[in-house]
């Protein structure tokens, strides 16, 4: 089959992208023929590459443009199978919902955003923008992938959807890449760059975006600890000074490191005992269940998908509010008392969802395109 994927940026690096090239991978190896509609791009071997211009300087006519021009590449003659879009745009066959719904979002900052900032939204142009693309895509895409049950709600919510319209596909992970043996082999020499003790209880916090992802209740969360020989890993782009100061402020400065986006984030994992993300709102966080794989045990909000993998007490904790630090301190330390087994459990449930898993259910979808395209 030929396959076109829509990914305005497509790297080597970020969730999305991961996921992306992991579906590409099993693709190419069944035969099918794969081509990318992008604006920039890191080079793929057997992936054929279309140039999309987008307006760079303007984040709402960069959007604009990508997706007008996304279209008129497929409506002025393209042949294929199937399109599957990953970003916002209103001409596929099938549109991965990876950044969730944004008009859900807008409702969540909505609870925490003053006055003036809230009456903003209906006149911000990129917000208008994103709402009105999301909207034509949801009511014109044949069939929506949604990677969790959050998400399908949240959809069916804000846009009326039919139900059978979307299918729920969970983010796979790579369970290889992401392993118990990883403890063993590149836990201690992790911990030993970082000056890290061997006895420390080591939490870790993996995400861009540190506001939405919750950093400043996990910074507050970790004052209040009764467990105190906790260093705190943060991995990810933000202002750090911002974040670094707020746990000075706190005298607990010294228990963190800052540390930028890494390549090989596997060995992070391995040398944490708990995962903790405290987000506002994630359609699934492909950190938590890498994690997971990884054999950490996981504390998270309602407000992450990936929170439907995570069963209180037995591989990790859900926040009931998505801002409590106090509630946020006694989760982890409960899961300080029993990490190990936590921890062996969360791998237990990851390994229910390998990446392959993601894989077949696209499989299934892109047939049922070509069916309909066929029958047409």
């Amino acid at each position: 089959m030929r396959i076109a994927f829509v990914k305005k940026r497509f790297s080597l690096h970020g969730g999305a992208e991961r996921y992306l090239e992991t579906l590409i991978d099993a693709f190419k190896k069944n035969g099918h023929e794969i081509h990318i509609f992008a604006n920039k791009w890191t080079e793929a071997q057997d992936v054929i590459f279309h140039k999309i211009p987008a307006i760079s300087f303007n984040s709402y006519l960069s959007i604009t443009s990508f997706n007008k021009n996304v279209c008129r590449l497929i409506e002025g003659g393209w042949k294929d199978d199937c399109v599957i879009s990953l970003e916002r745009t209103v001409c596929q066959d099938i549109y991965r919902a990876g950044e969730g719904c944004h008009a859900e979002w807008l409702e969540i900052r909505s609870r925490f955003e003053p006055a003036f900032k809230r009456a903003s939204f209906n006149l911000n142009p990129l917000h208008r923008t994103l709402l009105n693309i999301e909207k034509k895509l949801f009511q014109n895409t044949p069939l929506i992938v949604a990677n969790s049950k959050m998400v399908k709600d949240q959809i069916i919510k804000h846009y009326g959807v039919e139900e059978d319209r979307i299918t729920v596909i969970y983010n796979g992970v790579d369970l290889e890449r992401f392993s118990l043996q990883n403890r063993d082999s590149m836990r201690n020499e992790l911990r030993q760059s970082l000056a890290i003790s061997e006895n420390a209880k080591v939490v870790l916090f993996v995400g861009t975006g540190f506001e939405r992802k919750g950093l400043k209740t996990l910074i507050n969360a970790a004052a209040l600890l009764r467990e105190k020989n906790v260093r705190l890993i943060v991995i990810g782009k933000g202002n750090t000074q911002k974040y670094a100061k707020q746990a000075a402020d706190a005298v607990i400065g010294e228990r963190f490191v800052f540390l930028d986006t890494q390549k090989n984030i596997e060995k992070i994992y391995a040398a944490a005992d708990l995962f903790v993300l405290p987000t506002l709102y994630d359609p699934f966080s492909n950190a938590t269940i890498e994690a997971m794989a990884s054999g950490v045990a996981v504390i998270t909000t309602r407000n992450n998908g990936a929170s439907e993998l995570v069963v209180n007490g037995q591989n990790g904790f859900v926040t009931e509010s998505i801002s409590d630090a106090a509630e946020l301190a006694e989760k982890m330390d409960a899961a300080f008392k029993n990490s190990s087994e936590m921890g062996k459990n969360a791998r237990a449930t990851a390994e229910l969802y390998p990446v392959e898993n993601a894989v077949k259910g696209f499989c299934g979808l892109i047939n049922k395109v070509k069916e309909n395209k066929n029958r047409s």
